[in-house]
């Protein structure tokens, strides 16, 4: 009976290997997406001198935007596979620059980086605010209070359970 449950714990641990076609995945789809950052970069590169101020403001915004979701893929990437598939060799590569991303940590930056995007996307609805109805703009503005609620709770209970645990 040991060595069946010995098999069925070397077969769920070698499963965590099955994450790296996600990861890879998602380095496909950051690079699929540089490819749109670079576009929008072009566009609004070639329109420097038309756009009024608005509308360079609202360009720069959402080239900020594309570069918080891309640091967000690859925080996930890189906080995912060291936490649930192996630890980077630092003694092959200088990794130092990753800093400390534990689940915990990696939660926090997640939400904050998720509050970061929501705050730049309703800068730029209000922006653009003759655009959208006043129901829109209304669960435009609840859905980011969402975000920005979850995340203080989920830091919150991020510092409760720290200092439970010492």
């Amino acid at each position: 009976m040991k060595s069946l449950e010995l098999l069925v714990e070397r077969i769920i641990l070698s499963s965590r290997w099955i994450l790296v076609v996600f990861y890879l995945g998602l380095v496909a789809a950051l690079a699929v997406y540089a490819v749109s950052f670079l576009y929008k970069f072009i566009k609004v590169a070639k329109n420097v001198l038309i756009y009024d101020d608005a509308q360079m403001i609202l360009a720069m915004l959402g080239l900020i935007d594309a570069a918080l979701v891309a640091s967000l893929i690859l925080m996930v990437m890189i906080a995912g596979y060291e936490n649930f598939v192996s630890r980077f060799d630092e003694a092959e590569k200088d990794v130092s620059f990753l800093g400390k991303l534990d689940s915990g940590s990696l939660k926090i930056k997640v939400a904050s980086s998720i509050v970061a995007i929501s705050s730049i996307h309703l800068l730029q609805v209000f922006l653009n605010v003759q655009q959208y109805t006043d129901g829109r703009l209304m669960w435009l503005t609840l859905m980011h209070l969402a975000f920005v609620v979850s995340a203080v709770l989920l830091g919150f209970l991020e510092q409760i359970m720290g200092k439970l645990k010492g």
